[in-house]
C-alpha cells in the first residue's frame, strides 16, 4: 500500500491539521487501521493522533481518496472528535476497558 498526501490544512484552534490522501493498493481496500497506521508512519505520528474520517474507493479502481485528521496530541483527539469516531479508529479504547475493569473489581 502507497500513501500519497494530496492536500494538508492547519486548523490551530483544534489542534489538527487536515489532511487528503490517495492510497494506491493491490487488493480490496485496506481496514481503516491499516490505513491510519500508514499514514502516522508517513507523517512521523503516533496513530493514536491520526483519526481516518473518510475513505473512497470507486468500483474496480485500486485507489482510495481519503481524509484524515492529525492532532498534535491522543488528548487533543480525544477531546475534539466524537465518540464513534475515536471508536472507529481505536482511540482510547484500552483506557476505556481498565476504566471498565477497575469499576467492576
Amino acid at each position: 500500500m502507497d500513501v500519497d498526501i494530496i492536500s494538508e490544512k492547519e486548523n490551530p484552534m483544534l489542534h489538527r491539521t487536515d489532511v487528503t490522501f490517495e492510497l494506491t493498493h493491490e487488493d480490496a481496500t485496506p481496514e481503516r487501521l491499516q490505513v491510519r497506521d500508514s499514514l502516522a508512519a508517513k507523517l512521523n505520528k503516533d496513530a493514536d493522533e491520526v483519526v481516518v474520517r473518510k475513505l473512497d474507493t470507486k468500483f474496480g479502481m485500486r485507489k482510495t481518496v481519503g481524509e484524515a485528521k492529525v492532532y498534535d496530541s491522543a488528548d487533543a483527539a480525544r477531546d475534539v472528535e466524537q465518540d464513534h469516531m475515536l471508536e472507529r479508529n481505536k482511540i482510547g479504547a484500552d483506557e476505556a476497558d481498565a476504566d471498565a475493569e477497575a469499576e467492576e473489581a
